[in-house]
């Protein structure tokens, strides 16, 4: 922990060195949050290997300083992420999530660093989204993103926009602690990984991605090529005692993502082809959200969503999902108030194996500084064939006060 802390401040130092004195005339900016937050579990954990606890606190800072000169046109962006965890160990981390220069041009732009870069449109999951590594202890959703080196150049043209990544370097994923929830029956070595690329992890992988909107229709095709960033995870015996290693193989992934506005619906679909875990398979998840407009005469929207998953992997060469055969159905509410406050509840169903997950966000500001964050995870009626099965005791609420700078 205090070796992350010294490589944290030092690269902070080294990244302020690097810039002429010349520049010293640029514009600084400082911000961030002070997060507390607390894990409510309800049920008793499905193992012995577990903690039996019920309240998980924790406390997370997230600075973020932006330095610009050149009219803006050159920035450095540092935006270091610290989480001291009360029960998960393996939770008690130090990252940095981007520290990077950004040169923009009329019509084309560079970044260099680690960064961070989202891609997708669907609510349910983001299929096309495989540049960064899902940070696995913040949250099971896949939402939360570890930092990715890349050199990133975009060009901007009529015909539309191209992104290029060069990726040095490849980032494992860290697993909850083995007494932690959240975890199975098995210990799992996150810091032995094993991989397809005799480079292991200084393999280098690269992306293309081009988009462009055409009326109310907006598209994208991208390109992947490298270490998967999904794990298989490979039973092993260690003293006699099983335990499992985490693989990553070598992938091929073609991606399409489409949204089409039509009045108070959007429609939107994002598919996969990805080659490198077994046979080619396909992947794709369509749907669409309808917004309801002033209901009743009042302020509030109400947005109607629903998406099919479906994913065509054969679970023997590639990692398992949840989200094979599934329906999700959700609504989004906006008060439109001065306090911005949201809720979005939503579930999948599997309609093979019945298998239900629950997901529910809201948030809410209390004052101009703080900020309410509600977050609930439920799994209903998992069978032992499902990957949801070892979390199916842990439904949590999580709840989240932050405190903005």
């Amino acid at each position: 922990m205090k070796r992350k802390f010294l490589t944290l401040l030092l690269l902070s130092l080294l990244g302020a060195s690097l810039l002429p004195m010349s520049l010293l005339a640029g514009e600084w900016d400082f911000f961030g949050k002070l997060s507390m937050e607390g894990r409510f579990f309800p049920n008793s954990p499905a193992y012995a290997s577990q903690k039996p606890m019920t309240l998980a606190p924790s406390v997370t800072l997230e600075p973020e300083l932006v330095y610009g000169w050149n009219d803006d046109y050159d920035r450095v962006y540092l935006s270091p992420f610290a989480r001291l965890d009360a029960n998960d160990h393996k939770r008690t981390h130090v990252d940095l999530r981007e520290f990077n220069w950004l040169h923009l041009a009329s019509d084309w732009s560079i970044r260099v660093g680690l960064g961070k870069v989202f891609w997708g449109v669907t609510e349910s999951r983001h299929l096309v989204d495989i540049i960064n590594q899902s940070d696995a202890v913040e949250d099971i959703s896949g939402e939360e993103k570890l930092g990715q080196a890349m050199v990133n150049v975009t060009l901007e043209r009529r015909w539309g926009t191209v992104s290029m990544f060069i990726l040095p370097g490849f980032r494992p994923t860290t697993f909850s602690a083995d007494d932690a929830r959240l975890h199975g029956p098995l210990p799992i070595d996150s810091a032995h990984p094993s991989y397809q690329s005799g480079r292991a992890q200084r393999h280098v992988d690269w992306a293309l991605r081009w988009s462009h909107t055409l009326g109310d229709l907006d598209l994208a095709l991208s390109h992947f090529q490298g270490t998967s960033r999904e794990a298989r995870l490979l039973l092993g015996q260690r003293a006699g005692q099983p335990w499992l290693q985490p693989h990553y193989g070598q992938i091929g992934q073609s991606g399409l993502e489409l949204q089409w506005t039509r009045e108070n619906t959007l429609w939107k679909g994002e598919a996969i082809s990805r080659t490198g875990q077994g046979r080619r398979f396909y992947a794709a998840v369509a749907g669409f959200e309808h917004t309801l407009y002033g209901v009743a005469g009042s302020v509030i929207d109400i947005g109607l969503l629903m998406e099919y998953l479906y994913d065509g992997r054969d679970p023997r060469f590639a990692p398992p999902t949840m989200a094979d055969h599934d329906l999700f159905a959700g609504f989004r509410i906006v008060l439109n108030d001065r306090d911005d406050s949201t809720l979005l509840v939503g579930g999948s169903w599997d309609h093979r194996n019945y298998a239900s997950f629950i997901n529910i966000e809201g948030e809410r500001r209390l004052t101009d500084r703080l900020k309410l964050t509600l977050t609930g995870r439920f799994f209903m009626n998992i069978p032992a064939t499902d990957p949801l099965w070892f979390m199916r005791q842990d439904d949590y609420l999580e709840l989240k006060l932050a405190r903005y700078f």
